[in-house]
């Protein structure tokens, strides 16, 4: 019984992407990160209130300001989740609109002219180009 272990242009093209783009949320395979986020500024807040002296507790004024920072957070979180979210519909509905047009797509050093006669949506929209798939990014031009 063989089993064929060759991956199809797609899929190759959607696993680089998808590895380059967990390189680049892990920062290049640095374990330093550079920025707090909602988690780490929950975590300083409980840790203040399990130590805090209780002949002189936190003032209600400091505790409401820091659960008002925590909220802002929280929503800034949310936002920036929507706004790849809405990313990422919008460049799929942007490769679909390439069905059928000219591009030129850049691989690497050469560029390649063709008609997109597929396209593959979801997070890393792809195109095909003369029988190869593309990530859109790649696309440089495009004509009527």
């Amino acid at each position: 019984m063989d089993i064929d272990l060759r991956m199809s242009q797609a899929d190759a093209a959607r696993t680089r992407l998808q590895v380059d783009t967990l390189n680049k949320e892990l920062g290049g395979g640095k374990a330093f990160k550079p920025d707090l986020d909602k988690d780490d500024f929950l975590k300083i807040l409980i840790t203040q209130l399990q130590h805090q002296d209780p002949t002189n507790p936190m003032q209600d004024k400091e505790f409401i300001a820091q659960m008002a920072q925590f909220s802002s957070l929280e929503q800034m979180t949310n936002m920036a989740s929507s706004f790849g979210k809405l990313s990422s519909v919008l460049n799929s509905s942007e490769a679909q609109s390439l069905l059928g047009r000219t591009v030129e797509v850049l691989d690497g050093e050469k560029a390649i002219y063709g008609k997109v006669s597929q396209v593959v949506r979801g997070e890393f929209p792809l195109v095909m180009v003369n029988g190869s798939f593309y990530d859109l990014e790649q696309v440089s031009k495009v004509e009527e």
